[in-house]
This record gives C-alpha cells, sequence and structure tokens, in this order.
C-alpha cells in the first residue's frame, strides 16, 4: 500500500508542476486524478493500457467524426502508405492453396537482386515452415517485414526445379507507389490514377507527366475515385502543376489555428493542358482540395458523383508509447470560401449512416436526388458559375454509377475470392506460356482472350469454392467479368499501369472524359466559356 501511496503522490506532484507550465488543464488534471485513484486503490486488478485506450477513443470520439487514436502497431502500418516507403524484402504476394506466391519482385528491391521469381512459393521463413499451415497475410508481414540492414532466410520452391532453394535477403526500404497507373488513353490525352496524396505522390506525378508529355500528351483525365487523400503538402504542391504563380489553392482556419493561406507557387507544367478529373463518393479530403481548386478557378471540369466531404484537417500528436492521436485542428476552405465537410452535429453514427443512405436514396443514379440549400451556393472566380459548399464537391458533370453488369452471381464470385484465387492459379500453370505468346503488354492487351474451356473452369472453380452457377447473371456480367480476370493476369504480368488499361476499356467515366477534351467547344462550354481558343 505504501507503494501505490507513494506512486500517487509522485503523479500529483508531476502533474501539478506540468500545470504550472499551463499545458494542463483542472479538468484534465481532474482526469489524471482519477486514473491514478483507479491505479492505486481500486478493489480488483485492472487493465491500465485498456483503460486508458479506452477513454482516449471516447473522448476524440465527441469531438468529431475524424479525430482518432490509433495505436503504435497500426502507426507504423499508417506512415508506411503515406512516407512512401517501407523496410521488408520488396516482393508482391498473395496467398494461394495455403501457399505464399511471389506476384513480383519489387523492381530495385532486395528480392529482385537475391534473384527471386515472379511464381516463386515462400515454403520456409528462418526455418520454419509456412505453407500448408494457414498462414495469414499479416502473419506473411509480420515475418518479412524488418528493420533495413537485418537479414532474413527464406526457403523458396520454384518449378522445375526439386529441391528448395536457400536464399538470405538483407531487408532494404522499398517505395511504396500513390501513382497506379500513368498511360496515353487517345492520341493527345493521358490518365493517371492515384491512390493517395503521400510524400512521394509530386515526385511520380511529375515524373509519369514528363513520359506523358514525351509521347505527346497535351491534355489530361486525373482519376481520383477511391482516393481517400492524405498529405494536406502534397495535394496542394500536386494541385501548383495546373496553375500560374500566386494562385490561391486552399486555406486552413481553426479557433486556434490563425487563417493560412495556401498559393501556387511558380507556373506548372500543365498550365495550359484542358483537364478532367473524375470523383466519386470514395474521394476524400485531399482528393477534394484538388477537386476544389481546379473547380473553384474554372481550371478544369470535374466528372463523376458527389464526394465525400470532408473537409478537416487533422495533425498527428505522439504519444509515449509510438501510439498517437489524429486531432482536427482547422478546416480547409476553396478558393471561394466553400467548406466542404458534412455536417456531423448529430454524432458519428447518423453522420456515417448520411453517407451510406447515397446508396439506398437513388444518389448514385441520378442527380437529382441531391439538393444544397441556397445558404450553400457559392460562385466560381472567374466565370461565375454555380457550385455548392457543405457537402462535398458536387461534379460539373454527373455520371451515374454503371450497375448494368452487375449481378449477385458476381457478388458472389467476390465474396468468395474465387476471382483473385483463379488468376493466381491461371497464371501459375501458365506464365511461360503467356511470357513466350504475349513479349509485350500491346500484344496481349489486343491479342488475349479466354478459350470456351477456361471459361468453363473458372465456373467449375467457383463451384468448388461455393458459388452456385447462374446462367443468366453470368451473361450479365460475363463482358466486365473476363475484363476484370484479363486486368489480373496483366497485373500480374507486368504492373497495376497495365491492369487499369485493361478494366478501364469500357469504363463510363474514361470515355465520357475523353469525349469532353476531345471536343474544345464542350469542354470549354462546362467551364462557361462560350469563346475558346484551341490549343
Amino acid at each position: 500500500m505504501k507503494k501505490w501511496i507513494l506512486f500517487f503522490l509522485i503523479y500529483i506532484v508531476v502533474a501539478q508542476s506540468i500545470n504550472a507550465q499551463q499545458l494542463f488543464t483542472e479538468q484534465t488534471l481532474k482526469f489524471s486524478r482519477v486514473m491514478a485513484f483507479v491505479e492505486a486503490f481500486y478493489v480488483d486488478s485492472t487493465n491500465q493500457e485498456f483503460l486508458i485506450e479506452k477513454a482516449i477513443t471516447e473522448v476524440l470520439k465527441n469531438l468529431d467524426p475524424h479525430s482518432t487514436y490509433i495505436n503504435s502497431e497500426d502507426v507504423k502500418e499508417m506512415n508506411e502508405g503515406l512516407e512512401g516507403n517501407f523496410e521488408g524484402i520488396g516482393i508482391q504476394f498473395n496467398l494461394l492453396f495455403d501457399s505464399i506466391i511471389v506476384i513480383a519482385p519489387i523492381p530495385g528491391g532486395p528480392s529482385e537482386k537475391a534473384g527471386i521469381h515472379a511464381g516463386d512459393r515462400i515454403v520456409m521463413i528462418e526455418n520454419e515452415n509456412v505453407a500448408g499451415v494457414g498462414i495469414t497475410t499479416n502473419g506473411v508481414r509480420k515475418r518479412l517485414l524488418g528493420d533495413k540492414g537485418t537479414r532474413v532466410n527464406i526457403g523458396i520452391y520454384r518449378r522445375g526445379i526439386k529441391e528448395i532453394l536457400d536464399y538470405t535477403i538483407v531487408r532494404d526500404k522499398i517505395p511504396v507507389h500513390s501513382l497506379d497507373a500513368a498511360y496515353m488513353v487517345a492520341d493527345n490525352i493521358g490518365f493517371v490514377k492515384l491512390n493517395r496524396f503521400s510524400a512521394t505522390s509530386e515526385k511520380e506525378f511529375y515524373e509519369a507527366i514528363g513520359k506523358l508529355q514525351g509521347k505527346n500528351m497535351e491534355h489530361l483525365i486525373i482519376d481520383l475515385r477511391g482516393n481517400t487523400g492524405g498529405y494536406l503538402e502534397a495535394a496542394i504542391r500536386l494541385t501548383d502543376q495546373f496553375f500560374e504563380s500566386e494562385k490561391l489553392i486552399v486555406y486552413l482556419e481553426g479557433l486556434k489555428t490563425p487563417r493560412r493561406d495556401f498559393k501556387s507557387r511558380k507556373g506548372g507544367v500543365l498550365t495550359d493542358a484542358r483537364i478532367v478529373v473524375l470523383v466519386d463518393e470514395g474521394s476524400a479530403s485531399a482528393s477534394e482540395i484538388l477537386s476544389g481548386a481546379l473547380q473553384d478557378w474554372d481550371r478544369g471540369v470535374i466528372m463523376g458523383r458527389r464526394t465525400f466531404g470532408k473537409g478537416l484537417v487533422q495533425n498527428g500528436f505522439n504519444l509515449n508509447d509510438g501510439s498517437m492521436i489524429r486531432l482536427t485542428i482547422a478546416r480547409y476552405y476553396t478558393p471561394t470560401g466553400r467548406l466542404i465537410q458534412r455536417p456531423y452535429d448529430n454524432g458519428i453514427e447518423k453522420y456515417m449512416t448520411d453517407f451510406y443512405s447515397r446508396y439506398t436514396n437513388g444518389e448514385m443514379l441520378t442527380a437529382d436526388s441531391i439538393s444544397f440549400p441556397d445558404s450553400l451556393k457559392y460562385a466560381t472566380i472567374i466565370n461565375g458559375r454555380t457550385v455548392y459548399g457543405g457537402g462535398g464537391i458536387m461534379p460539373d458533370i454527373f455520371v451515374p454509377a454503371d450497375t448494368t453488369w452487375y449481378s449477385d452471381y458476381y457478388r458472389d464470385l467476390i465474396r468468395k475470392n474465387v476471382i483473385v484465387e483463379y488468376t493466381l492459379d491461371y497464371i501459375d500453370n501458365n506464365r511461360k506460356k503467356l511470357g513466350n505468346r504475349y513479349p509485350d503488354f500491346e500484344s496481349f492487351n489486343s491479342e488475349f482472350s479466354f478459350t470456351p474451356g477456361e471459361i468453363a473452369d473458372f465456373i467449375d472453380n467457383g463451384k468448388s469454392l461455393g458459388v452456385e452457377y447462374n446462367d443468366a447473371q453470368f451473361c450479365v456480367s460475363k463482358k466486365q467479368l473476363l475484363l476484370i480476370l484479363k486486368g489480373l493476369i496483366a497485373r500480374d504480368l507486368w504492373e497495376m499501369s497495365e491492369y487499369y488499361q485493361v478494366i478501364y476499356r469500357n469504363d463510363i467515366l474514361v470515355k465520357e472524359a475523353v469525349d469532353l477534351i476531345s471536343s474544345p467547344s464542350k469542354y470549354y462550354s462546362t467551364l462557361g466559356i462560350e469563346q475558346y481558343q484551341d490549343k
């Protein structure tokens, strides 16, 4: 008991000392005292870590929907995606039939340098059998990720070789790309798809644009569908590329955060290009900053469906055990002064319910179901077009979700992971033949198709995994289904960019964006410019 009393007295002295430094209010000291009393005098043993984390979570939950607590393990994983690298052996892998299959070694990474091949199966890690034991994706990551410079011993099974091949691989920094695709979608129109705004996004984007301009790109489609955001700075610097200098891109302001304006620096490399940005309900935060700036300045056409509506800025505050809180410190506003944050006055549950109601109230299929009050009406800076705040970015051209190919049969194939498993097995059995027949992506893209026998095998594979075949529904989904299967094969043979080149062949949004850019009169008319100069 004396030990606990001593602990409590030290706790209070420390707390009072911090209070003297004006870092804690009386209310925060009150909370500290409660936890000290529990630790010192509660009748049973307690899990202090659990209680503290639960309390932190509840506090933040009552502030706004985007202030969150992140435990130490999740902090590391989160930072990997945003910082643009992690440390490991550098492979893309998947699990098939309880085996770890190498989809591809990451170019320039430790595994490629060591001689690991696409299609290799990892069967041993540090003398531990990892084949046929039910290992999970997290289990693989825990064993293969590690600090730069450390070594990991793996055993590889390779088709055509009887013995297990032993490799010692020195872990290194592995790049994580935020740009999924960059290719020419028409003679003078480029296409890029960003999955997040990370520390490397500006560099990736700039390099991709340089390559596309080398292929005579003059205009650009930017796909931000499903891009939930990332670093504010990355969004600002990337938006920079479309403006002359000194154009306001976004500004921040909060009760304890004075207004801060972010403007374009020197003129970007795409100041004369016609721009179309593709968005949907999954486009949030940094995606909305880029979209809002282009829309407010009448600089580009936003096409698709209404964006998520996240106009709050978080800052990360590290805690002593490696965990952190992401605390909302300001709101951000587009150049016209629009706050695009959706209301959250009625709590987080209502906030998310309102979002998911988009799928049931008809908004995915028609813009008529969306209404904005006049109080949220704004005029664009150059041409005075009407835009709205308070609920995401409403696109200039609404394009409904394409549900013509969707069926319950397709849904069940996804749920049972049939599509991914089939393509992994197909690649495993046909990699060499495919490589010989299609020496480059262009020949594969134009010539490859599944045989009737392969389609029958796919259907049988679905049956073996519990998906009952439905001929009518298969016919509805067939065209898109085979396109996705082909795209996944292209991804495993080449890169993610090739995957999107395949599956976006029939994408309605991409087609409409190409048509819009290809018609200067229609493009500029959408921006409120009746007389234009064709560039």
